[in-house]
């Protein structure tokens, strides 16, 4: 069930095949949970369909059906964000609240909040919900039967080497167009890129847990800081759509200003991190990751030389 790959035990296919089960197979028992709410439900299923994207994209290169298992994974996750985004500014809400908490009143914002309630209930009241949840789940049921035909063309490291390297490509150059221009767009799309490569590092923790350890907690924390920053974003867009059901002017102009403040600190500390993470060369990456492969699969072949000795 884990998101990572046993590589001392497992094929590189037999790894693909296994934590997509996993995936799969938590969505299913959260769609079928009775007691989880139909906002967490919806939560937890686009995570597990993202992170069956970023499994079938690092073997990208010598995964056949990649681009028809990532659009579909793609446009499951993407047949309730409605209800995810409406959760995601209460919630952006709540926290920019609570960060300004000593230099606000929070009573002044309060019919924000309950506006953005009110919104997130008409869309949980749409007649469409349920028959949008069953058809995620037939979805799910549909993938987990494909999983089983699922083939690579190459093994070991080989299968991982192009889409690791991809990904992790993207990411820098998608950090070198949004310092550039930093448009809430392609800080976004540098979120986007920097989320499959934090994937990706999950998936191969095992290489050097220790040393992937501190590379997979920095990507998670890059990835939540322009993840917050988007959030914002949409937040702002939200309420500027219709200020007056939001508040008066003088409360709308003092929330959009610790939007804009807290936006920009956001950004400076990812562009810091962003500098540390991607700093090497997509090759040189490569190479390093190779080479812990490597000595990890040399090490458990010396321990099971020794039991059987």
């Amino acid at each position: 069930m884990t998101y990572r790959y046993e590589h001392t035990t497992k094929t590189v296919e037999e790894n693909l095949r296994a934590v997509a089960y996993g995936q799969i197979d938590m969505a299913l028992a959260e769609l079928d949970d009775a007691e989880m709410s139909v906002q967490d439900k919806v939560h937890q299923v686009r995570k597990r369909c993202k992170k069956l994207r970023g499994l079938v994209r690092l073997v990208r290169g010598t995964f056949s059906d990649y681009k028809s298992e990532n659009r579909r994974f793609r446009d499951a996750a993407a047949q309730l964000s409605q209800i995810r985004d409406a959760e995601a500014v209460i919630e952006t809400h709540d926290d920019l609240i609570e960060l300004f908490d000593d230099q606000i009143d929070k009573m002044a914002f309060s019919s924000v909040g309950d506006r953005l309630e009110a919104r997130q209930e008409d869309i949980l009241a749409e007649k469409d919900i349920d028959q949008k949840m069953a058809q995620l789940r037939a979805d799910m049921v549909e993938a987990r039967d494909r999983v089983q035909k699922w083939r690579l063309s190459e093994k070991s490291f080989a299968a991982i080497e192009g889409g690791l390297a991809k990904t992790y490509r993207r990411a820098r150059n998608a950090m070198a167009e949004a310092r550039e221009e930093p448009t809430t767009e392609k800080l976004h799309e540098w979120r986007k890129r920097v989320k499959y490569h934090w994937y990706h590092a999950r998936l191969l923790r095992e290489i050097w847990p220790r040393m992937m350890r501190a590379h997979i907690n920095a990507a998670d924390e890059l990835a939540d800081l322009l993840g917050d920053h988007h959030d914002l974003a949409v937040y702002r867009e939200i309420v500027l759509s219709d200020p007056a059901a939001y508040g008066d002017a003088d409360e709308i102009e003092a929330l959009i200003g610790l939007i804009v403040a807290h936006q920009s600190v956001l950004v400076e500390d990812a562009f810091l991190l962003g500098a540390r993470l991607l700093a090497e060369k997509p090759s040189a990456l490569v190479k390093r990751w190779r080479a812990f492969w490597r000595t990890a699969m040399r090490q458990v072949a010396a321990q099971q030389h020794a039991l059987a000795a």
